[in-house]
């Protein structure tokens, strides 16, 4: 499987960006397709995830309320509002077998986008 991110930049706080991924290839292997972010200096941590179906949907506490993850056949996007600086990191999207949220447990990765977000 190979995911190709986009829609990263540059926002001011309270601003609203668009992430993209598109799956190819071998795409009967996802339940799960994810986004993950990691801010210089931290661990990458999960931000949100959509199962095939699309009927179950999660997020991490600190993106609830503000972001939105959905899915359209083989691509999953993340539509990110009321943007704070410390949403500033490189995201990754992210497929797994598995309806999880631990990114060990997850078996493809995208390259990254990066979200910078000024004060």
């Amino acid at each position: 499987v190979q995911l190709q991110a986009s829609g990263g930049g540059l926002v001011q706080a309270g601003g609203s960006l668009r992430l993209s991924c598109a799956a190819s290839g071998r795409t009967f292997q996802i339940y799960t397709m994810a986004w993950f972010r990691q801010a210089p200096g931290k661990e990458r941590e999960f931000v949100g995830r959509v199962n095939w179906s699309g009927g179950s949907i999660y997020y991490a506490d600190s993106v609830k309320g503000r972001f939105t993850i959905s899915r359209d056949n083989a691509e999953v996007y993340l539509q990110m509002n009321s943007l704070k600086p410390e949403d500033t990191a490189v995201y990754y999207c992210a497929v797994s077998r598995r309806l999880v949220t631990n990114p060990l447990q997850y078996d493809y990765w995208g390259k990254g986008t990066l979200v910078t977000v000024s004060s």
